[in-house]
């Protein structure tokens, strides 16, 4: 059964653990886009948003419990956070084994409990990032983004 089935994350990523919070997770596998790369199974809900957290929903904030919490942010993502399928899903670009996990924060995060200044190196890097309450729509319109992080952004 292939790892992203069941999910068995040690098959899918190695996390490297660095000096002051430079911890990463580099892929094991080489996916197409929208292909599933894990399922989110062993999530709890917690009342706050905290910075190890992912927003499931408009107050629904989750802790990971697994190697997932090491995928950094990334202003050019290769996974997506489907928190409505609770799936860890390739972004539209692919995902190469040996490259770096990550996702972008504002598509699951409304407003983050530590922002930070991004060091992702691309182009079109946001720079601070703190979620996506204080993103214009132009900027999030070149991003997946969850169901609520739209929603809440209609309500705005």
């Amino acid at each position: 059964i292939p790892a992203w089935v069941h999910p068995d994350l040690p098959r899918l990523l190695t996390v490297f653990h660095g000096e002051n919070y430079t911890t990463r997770a580099i892929s094991h596998v080489t996916l197409p886009p929208d292909a599933l790369f894990a399922r989110i199974t062993t999530a709890t809900t917690v009342p706050t948003p905290r910075y190890t957290t992912v927003q499931a929903g408009p107050a629904h904030h989750i802790e990971l419990n697994s190697d997932l919490v090491y995928i950094n942010h990334s202003c050019v993502p290769n996974l997506i956070f489907d928190m409505e399928r609770w799936e860890v899903r390739v972004s539209e670009k692919g995902l190469k084994e040996g490259e770096e996990l990550t996702f972008f924060y504002p598509s699951t995060e409304w407003k983050m409990e530590r922002g930070f200044e991004c060091s992702c190196g691309e182009s079109n890097c946001l720079g601070y990032v703190e979620g996506a309450k204080d993103l214009d729509e132009m900027t999030l319109r070149r991003f997946w983004l969850s169901r609520h992080i739209k929603e809440l952004k209609e309500e705005q």
